[in-house]
């Protein structure tokens, strides 16, 4: 039997905390090791006769992250992982943990009093819990009905406040049932934001953030919340974070600027048109890109092959690299010059079957290929890519959860040299002002983490 190496001393401050706490949230930072101490917290406690615990997280680490690390960590704990194809047999089996991706809570809200029997007063674990974190959603809805049958439910997430402290309060009341931030959602953002008319209508409000707010929050929940951050826990080479500049040329600029000024340009004989400010601010960004979609959905017409030659040139230099995409024709330009140039590479997004997520995890790690092309929605959670050393954002997002999670594929545990996060942006361009607003949100989310880690000191 393969030696399990005993838990770093953060991790086993976690596994402290869990066992004084039956509600609890932890939001240590990606690579920290939050999902090991998950599983011994689990299996210690299933060991001495607790229910079965249920599990969901993210497609992409259904297999990857969980069922892997408790056949590593805990071989004696029986998993089922159920997917939407198998979900009623995988909860039918007679298993120890049940993981199942966050859309599985709408099936499992469903099911009568027989079916929670077994798992009256056992554990719930959701990892990257902000995928409940609006209150109005359907999965969000159906987490909050389930909860109740359960003694001990964890939170799991790197970033809980991506967009502000509005975001924290859905995934706390999945814990506690509104004992630190209230029963009402409304009434804490009355608390917490002050209301800003931004329209003519009365419906057009935008909810700023209270000054210092942040300070008030954290103390509200400190005493179920924990908090690693990465650098202080692993010691590993740096990873550097900085941006390429991009500068459109003459007719690629000329179609941006048309499709700016006018919501509308013309190239190669397609339509290019914005139907207002929301789409308009998308197709900019596409454009900036290098292609866009057509304005009668025939696809998308490529402007200029340049970026996606100076991301793959970026490629290039390093010996292994993740790409982030954020769309499917930047991910089919990219795949386009990747293959001209003879490189080796995986896809990883929504299209890429459950049976080959493990297996293009395993075969990068072996050095089987030099780039994976992800698209972060379905690859910036729970992913160990330390073979590679840059990341790269092909172009720039402004979901802060999908960027900080995103960078920590290749820098986390495990991770020998050192590594570099390359976020490729487009002079005078839209690409300017997602940037600044993902620095922006980094900003506020810092700020509660400052407090929140005062107060657990």
């Amino acid at each position: 039997m393969k030696k399990i190496p005993p838990l770093f001393k953060h991790q086993a401050q976690t596994k402290t905390a869990l066992k004084k706490n039956h509600v609890f949230f932890d939001q240590s930072e990606p690579g920290t090791g939050k999902t090991r101490v998950e599983i011994e917290d689990i299996a210690e406690r299933r060991r001495k006769g607790s229910p079965p615990a249920i599990v969901t997280a993210p497609r992409s680490a259904l297999e990857s992250a969980w069922a892997q690390d408790f056949a590593h960590y805990a071989p004696d704990i029986k998993v089922a992982v159920a997917y939407a194809t198998n979900r009623e047999k995988a909860f039918a089996s007679n298993a120890d943990v049940f993981i199942t991706n966050h859309e599985g809570v709408n099936w499992l809200a469903k099911q009568n009093k027989a079916f929670w029997k077994k798992f009256e007063g056992g554990t719930i674990v959701h990892d990257e819990s902000t995928c409940f974190k609006h209150n109005t959603s359907a999965r969000s809805k159906s987490a909050a009905k389930i909860a109740p049958h359960f003694e001990h439910r964890r939170n799991m997430c790197g970033l809980a406040d991506p967009n502000g402290v509005l975001d924290l309060w859905h995934q706390y009341f999945l814990l506690d049932g509104g004992k630190r931030l209230g029963k009402s959602y409304f009434a804490f953002r009355a608390a917490v934001c002050h209301p800003e008319q931004v329209g003519p209508q009365s419906n057009m409000v935008k909810w700023t953030e209270k000054p210092g707010i942040a300070n008030i929050v954290a103390a509200l929940v400190k005493d179920i919340t924990i908090k690693h951050l990465f650098e202080e826990c692993v010691d590993i080479p740096p990873n550097h974070e900085y941006t390429r500049s991009f500068t459109l040329d003459d007719k690629h600029g000329k179609h941006y600027a048309e499709l700016q000024d006018e919501m509308i340009t013309y190239a190669k004989g397609k339509k290019l048109s914005a139907v207002n400010k929301a789409v308009l601010r998308v197709k900019l960004l596409q454009m900036a890109s290098g292609a866009v979609y057509n304005s009668d959905e025939s696809g998308y017409t490529t402007l200029s092959t340049d970026r996606y030659e100076l991301v793959m040139d970026l490629v290039d230099e390093a010996p292994h690299s993740v790409v982030f995409f954020q769309w499917q024709h930047q991910k089919e330009e990219l795949v386009k010059e990747a293959v001209k140039r003879g490189m080796s590479f995986a896809v990883f997004d929504g299209s890429t079957p459950d049976k080959d997520r493990a297996d293009i995890t395993a075969n990068y790690q072996k050095g089987a290929y030099r780039v994976i092309f992800a698209h972060p929605k379905s690859a910036a959670h729970a992913l160990t890519w330390t073979r590679g050393t840059r990341t790269i954002w092909a172009s720039p997002t402004d979901n802060l959860e999908f960027y900080r999670q995103g960078l920590k594929r290749i820098y986390r545990i495990g991770q020998t040299q050192k590594t570099e996060t390359i976020t490729v942006v487009s002079k005078g361009t839209y690409d300017e002002v997602a940037f600044e607003r993902l620095t922006g949100k980094a900003l506020r989310s810092d700020e509660f983490t400052t407090r929140l880690k005062e107060y657990l000191v």
